[in-house]
């Protein structure tokens, strides 16, 4: 006979969460109530007066910038001539590096020859921040447009090149034994099983990089540059004129998220099955 006074056993498992994998779940009103929150403690803090406008300018005053330089009406050359001279130096720099990086990375992975020959001199100037070389980059390539490009290259050729020769190690040997079982060929096996397995590393790779090229784009565009996002901030920052400082920053940022955004796209779309393994 059971004690009437002992409770009964939910079948059902104690539920903690909405979610059942860590992280899962919608951030997007997140995000838009922390940017939000930034803004307005923006607007408080510089109009109340609690910042002076030359450490600090307010977002009226960035924005009345950002339409000046979008209409052509500031003293300096227009918002798209900026844009389209770093678009062109950050985007030539990524795609070089993409096409050069990317395959010696596969080979890397591939062949303990090819990891011997190039492992040591990436490895070397990986850590290095791109204002080390500049001095030497520009003594041996001039102050042209090719020192700049070179520079952005760099900082984007080391975390593809390491990214693809970490990602052919992510298919598992029971994949490539199982491809092998029903008669694939070595060609057929890196083709099908070890490529698709690096994917997710590599554009991982191309997200990191793309952002350290941007990072780069200001000391790049220190090398005798009249045009670019990067060289509109320096100059402007040469007479104190943090409303042009603010808004360069806020127009790079927001064009590297949007950037990251589309590579997030393109992820999901080559590797939809990234995380559910």
């Amino acid at each position: 006979m059971s004690d009437a006074n002992t409770p009964a056993k939910s079948s059902a498992p104690l539920k903690t969460s909405a979610f059942k994998v860590p992280g899962e779940g919608p951030s997007a009103l997140i995000s838009i109530a922390t940017v939000t929150a930034i803004l307005v403690l923006w607007f408080v803090s510089t109009n109340l007066g609690w910042i002076k406008p030359m450490f600090l300018p307010s977002p009226q005053a960035t924005f009345q910038q950002f339409y000046e330089y979008l209409t052509g009406a500031a003293n300096d050359k227009p918002l798209w001539e900026h844009f389209a001279a770093s678009m062109f130096r950050v985007f030539t720099a990524f795609f070089l590096a993409c096409l050069i990086a990317i395959p010696l990375g596969i080979a890397m992975g591939m062949s303990r020859v090819w990891k011997g020959i190039f492992d040591p001199p990436i490895e070397l100037y990986r850590p290095l921040p791109p204002l080390a070389y500049l001095p030497l980059i520009i003594i041996w390539f001039g102050i042209d447009e090719l020192p700049k490009i070179l520079l952005i290259f760099l900082s984007c050729f080391a975390p593809l090149a390491m990214a693809a020769r970490s990602g052919m190690r992510s298919a598992s040997q029971e994949q490539m034994n199982a491809a092998y079982s029903m008669g694939a060929s070595y060609s057929q096996v890196i083709r099908h099983v070890v490529l698709p397995a690096a994917m997710p590393e590599i554009l991982v790779g191309m997200r990191v990089a793309i952002g350290f090229g941007w990072s780069t784009l200001v000391a790049a565009e220190m090398v005798a540059a009249n045009v670019g996002l990067g060289q509109m901030v320096l100059n402007a920052s040469n007479f104190l004129r943090t409303d042009i400082v603010v808004m360069g920053i806020i127009v790079i940022g927001v064009v590297a998220y949007m950037f990251d955004l589309l590579m997030r796209w393109v992820e999901q779309k080559l590797v939809p099955w990234k995380g559910k393994s």
